[in-house]
């Protein structure tokens, strides 16, 4: 089974993306900071991240550097609830495979979703 993890500070959003990914069958994961992101991913070694851009502490930019640096084949998803195309731009240059802004179509994620992991 793939494993997925949903990073963002805002709690609502992270369980409501664990609860409807759960359903289509990943096992998820969850992180409200950089730091539980990068502890999850050296230990679980999820298959994709949903990861906010903009998180107190260690931003979404930070965080997806660290991923990709220790663990390239981790696909990254960026949602971002501001139109900064400069940091979406970075993040694509970074390795991030696409971005969503919030508020998104969770069917348009999802899509997304099941599409890169019958790839990797």
């Amino acid at each position: 089974m793939k494993k997925i993890l949903v990073v963002d500070d805002q709690y609502g959003i992270r369980v409501l993306l664990c609860e409807i990914l759960q359903k289509d069958g990943y096992v998820m994961h969850e992180a409200a900071n950089g730091v539980q992101a990068l502890k999850i991913v050296e230990e679980e070694k999820p298959d994709l991240v949903l990861l906010d851009m903009k998180i107190p502490g260690m931003d979404g930019l930070e965080i997806l550097k660290r991923i990709k640096e220790n663990h390239a084949e981790v696909d990254v998803i960026m949602m971002t609830a501001y139109g900064e195309l400069n940091l979406i731009n970075e993040a694509m240059s970074l390795g991030a495979i696409t971005h969503f802004a919030k508020p998104f179509d969770i069917d348009d994620i999802r899509e997304v979703i099941k599409n890169s992991l019958a790839v990797s």
